[in-house]
């Protein structure tokens, strides 16, 4: 592409978050949690509301519904079934998921982005969030104290013309060789969730190998990202903010290796830990909110997820 051209006229014109009552401390470091009577949907629902009401829209004026997260509110139908029915009952909005774990909300971005310039939809209610304490192994510390349950919500239009807002762009690499080291094995079709037993009960867990993940990570990231800055035309140097997944503790170690100092990129790993799909969005929430990114500004959203999958996306906010 290069020279960073603007190829898909769109911006974020509405973003909102909400994080679970339930607060928890684990070496310092904050978690939340789910309290009792409170949902996922709730929290989405929550997050999609502040999102609508920044942008000045109502829900009569959204063409398309998107659930980019993790896990499945329930096995059928789509999470933005479910969606629908608590904002949209009555109305014909389609509804739809897109899913790439951690990265799904940059994906749902990608995908949604080429439907709006193509002229599909004007406007897309994209959510995000995930119950991940909810298949948490407690005899897994390294996981068990790194996620929280929360949402976040974006809403995508058509930018005016003299706007300059757009991304840039964007990648999306898979390395199935990591199939296996962050994962959910069973509650699905090869393992139904009722043949749980005891004995394979913790293939119904959340299972992550942390170090293999790292490594796989070293290995493939730094020349992912080389390529995807060569191909857009942009030095590191012109990107305001970078906010990456939340995905561990690991963040300080991985991100200075991929050429991204300290202070460039947001970490709030010890304020909310890993959120799943949430993560990426929170946190572009979050800098919205705080001044740290500003209409026109260059930022970077990028992140891995289960897969392993990987994400680099510009856009100038």
């Amino acid at each position: 592409m290069g020279n960073g051209q603007i190829y898909r006229h769109v911006k974020l014109a509405g973003m909102g978050r909400a994080l679970a009552g339930g607060e928890m401390v684990f070496g310092g470091e904050t978690r939340y949690r789910l309290k009792d009577g409170e949902t996922l949907l709730d929290l989405a629902e929550d997050a999609a509301g502040k999102a609508l009401e920044e942008a000045g829209m109502s829900m009569a004026e959204v063409d398309c519904i998107v659930c980019a997260m993790a896990t499945p509110l329930q096995a059928i139908p789509c999470n933005a079934a479910l969606i629908h029915e608590r904002m949209a009952k009555g109305m014909d909005i389609p509804a739809m998921d897109i899913n790439t774990t951690c990265t799904s909300f940059i994906s749902a971005l990608d995908v949604m982005s080429c439907m709006i310039e193509a002229g599909r939809y004007r406007a897309v209610l994209i959510l995000s969030g995930d119950t991940a304490s909810a298949a948490l192994n407690p005899g897994q510390k390294e996981s068990c104290e790194l996620f929280s349950d929360g949402a976040a919500a974006g809403v995508l239009v058509k930018a005016e013309p003299e706007e300059n807002c757009g991304i840039l762009y964007a990648r999306q690499c898979t390395w199935s060789e990591g199939a296996h080291d962050t994962e959910i094995r069973g509650g699905g079709g090869l393992l139904p969730v009722f043949s749980m037993t005891e004995r394979n009960r913790e293939d119904y867990y959340f299972d992550m190998k942390g170090i293999r993940i790292l490594r796989l990570c070293a290995g493939k990231l730094p020349g992912f990202v080389e390529t995807c800055l060569r191909e857009a035309g942009i030095a590191r140097e012109e990107i305001q903010a970078v906010i990456p997944h939340q995905a561990s503790k690991a963040l300080d170690i991985i991100m200075p290796r991929l050429g991204f100092r300290e202070g460039a990129y947001i970490n709030r790993v010890s304020a909310y830990g890993n959120m799943v799909s949430a993560s990426v969005p929170f946190a572009l929430c979050e800098a919205v909110g705080e001044g740290r990114v500003r209409r026109g500004d260059l930022v970077l959203l990028m992140g891995t997820a289960a897969g392993l999958t990987v994400n680099f996306m510009l856009l100038r906010y």
